[in-house]
């Protein structure tokens, strides 16, 4: 709202020193040359920041100052005269084009963006309608069978669980993506968040054949944050690596304090993504995964930036992936690590 203020008074100032400028020319008290055209660049400034309305409003209030140049002195022959009403028409008329063109092309931007965003909410629809297919589409079919009295129902029974657990994650994965991040901060130990983590990941590893390594600093930081949240987005770091990685191969998971932050560093050997696909990496819905919803990593973001935490990933084809995590560690924090 100030800032609106602001450029109104700003142009109503240039309006009032242009005007000045031209009383000053023709009373011959100044060298420099000031012409009417000089009122064409109020009148645009206005447009580029209020449209059409602002165009106009800019013009009348220029022609306010410009009419006594119509009389007495001021104007002196037949063609002064004629000068000056050109004039007061084509700035008109350039307010009216200009404020027109830039108001026609908010509102193309504006419609744009609409379509954009009814695009990316069919998309979205469209993932997660795929995605709840599957389990439902099982869901029936057991139903069915255990009706029919065919087949083990226990053994069905235990699918159709298993099913509705999968859709009762998508569901949650998706409330947690939409809506505002809640967080319930307390000081914890970073080092044993990561150990925890990884422990979690450990019987994923094992199963794939996957070593998963740690590399801990002997004294631990402390950092104001959720812990459950910031576990649950290195737990989704730390299996991916780990599903990147072949039979054998080793995920390694590193804590590195800094002066004013702490990297919490991921790295795999398997195969590593080019470019688009990290580029892509953190875009809802983007999945290269089986079954997954492909909000694990928007919702991993979701939870660092929330703790103003950044992450970078460094990625090439065959050479593996690394993920940062860096974590800002308060004034506080870092006072009683000193001590």
């Amino acid at each position: 709202m100030f800032k609106k203020r602001y450029f109104i008074v700003a142009i109503g100032l240039i309006l009032v020193v242009i005007t000045m400028a031209h009383v000053l020319i023709f009373r011959k008290l100044s060298p420099l040359v000031v012409l009417e055209e000089l009122y064409y660049i109020p009148i645009f400034l206005a447009a580029l920041r209020f449209g059409l309305q602002g165009a106009l409003l800019t013009y009348l209030f220029a022609t306010l100052l410009y009419l006594p140049f119509f009389f007495g002195e001021w104007s002196l022959t037949y063609l002064d005269v004629v000068d000056r009403t050109l004039h007061l028409l084509f700035s008109g008329l350039f307010a009216l084009i200009a404020g027109f063109l830039i108001d026609r092309e908010r509102r193309q931007e504006k419609q744009a963006q609409q379509d954009r965003s009814l695009k990316g909410i069919g998309q979205a629809a469209t993932a997660i309608v795929h995605d709840l297919k599957n389990p439902l589409i099982t869901i029936l079919g057991y139903a069915g069978r255990i009706r029919e009295n065919k087949g083990d129902p226990v053994q069905a029974a235990g699918i159709i669980i298993e099913s509705a657990e999968t859709m009762q994650r998508i569901v949650g994965d998706v409330l947690d993506f939409a809506k505002p991040m809640q967080l319930s901060r307390n000081t914890e130990e970073v080092n044993t968040i990561v150990r925890k983590a990884v422990d979690y990941c450990r019987a994923r590893a094992e199963e794939a054949g996957v070593t998963l390594t740690t590399e801990l600093p002997e004294q631990s930081s402390c950092i104001d944050l959720d812990r459950v949240q910031v576990q649950r987005a290195l737990v989704n770091f730390i299996n991916n690596a780990v599903e990147a990685s072949n039979s054998g191969q080793r995920v390694e998971v590193a804590v590195v304090p800094e002066t004013d932050s702490l990297r919490i560093v991921i790295r795999d050997q398997g195969a590593g993504m080019d470019r688009e696909t990290v580029e892509a990496a953190f875009k809802p819905f983007y999945t290269r995964k089986k079954g997954g919803t492909g909000l694990g990593m928007s919702i991993a973001r979701k939870i660092i930036e929330s703790h103003d935490g950044r992450i970078t990933v460094d990625s090439h084809p065959g050479r593996g992936t690394t993920i940062t995590v860096n974590l800002p560690i308060g004034t506080d924090m870092e006072d009683e690590r000193e001590l």
